[in-house]
């Protein structure tokens, strides 16, 4: 088998098996995308304890690649910190703007790196950054909703 069958399996197994999907509470961020190519749609909330995301939970409908996608971001940032996610979400997106020419940290990105091919076909990018997309969103509202010292939300 080579590295590309490999890939496809890696991205075939998260798609039938998802990790992750379902949406559960508590939650502090939500976001709903949409993907307007190709209607691709998740809602995903995001839940904060402590500087480290205990949880991601989602509902999509779409594609294999926009679903085998949300999976692996759940599987890379549950258990978390942070900042740790977000650096992964900085590798992933950078990973899927090398236009097939990057190959990822598979130490930093585990299953993730199995998305480079796709990097090769910006209409395919969208599809697997839309779950990444909703994460960043989701995470910014949770920080928005954490009270400041001394009573209300940041602004």
């Amino acid at each position: 088998m080579n590295l590309d069958e490999l890939y496809q399996e890696v991205i075939l197994d998260h798609y039938k098996r998802p990790r992750g999907v379902g949406l559960r509470e508590p939650y502090e961020g939500e976001s709903h995308q949409v993907n307007p190519t190709c209607g691709d749609e998740i809602t995903l909330r995001v839940h904060v304890e402590g500087g480290t995301v205990a949880d991601v939970s989602y509902e999509n409908v779409g594609c294999s690649i926009s679903k085998a996608s949300a999976s692996v971001l759940y599987e890379l940032v549950k258990g978390a910190s942070v900042e740790d996610s977000l650096e992964r979400l900085g590798e992933f997106t950078e990973l899927m703007n090398s236009k097939g020419q990057g190959e990822g940290d598979e130490e930093t990105l585990e299953d993730a790196v199995a998305f480079a091919g796709v990097s090769k076909y910006p209409m395919r990018v969208k599809c697997a950054l839309l779950g990444w997309m909703a994460f960043k969103d989701a995470l910014v509202r949770a920080e928005a909703a954490v009270p400041t010292p001394g009573g209300g939300a940041e602004q």
